[in-house]
C-alpha cells in the first residue's frame, strides 16, 4: 500500500524505535486520508488517527512471536 513503510520486525529491523513505529504511522494516514499535511480543521483528528495507529503498531509488534529469533517471546 505504501512504499516507504518499512518492515519493523526482528529480523528485518533489529531495533524499533518509537520514531519509526510513529514514522510509519504518519504514512498510513497520509496515505488513507489523502493529505501529506491537514487542514487546520482536520489536524486534530489527523493526529488522533496518528497515535491510534501507533498505538495498534506497538502493541502488535509487542505481540508478535518471531521463530528463531533469540530473546523472542516465543522462546520464554
Amino acid at each position: 500500500m505504501c512504499r516507504s513503510i518499512k518492515t519493523l520486525r526482528p529480523p528485518m529491523a533489529p531495533e524499533v524505535h518509537d520514531e519509526d513505529i510513529r514514522a510509519a504511522a504518519l504514512q498510513y494516514v497520509r496515505k488513507v486520508s489523502g493529505f501529506r499535511a491537514p487542514a487546520a480543521h482536520n489536524r486534530e483528528v489527523f493526529e488522533e488517527a496518528v497515535e491510534a495507529v501507533a498505538a495498534a503498531t506497538a502493541a502488535l509488534l509487542d505481540g508478535l512471536e518471531i521463530r528463531g529469533v533469540a530473546g523472542a517471546a516465543a522462546q520464554a
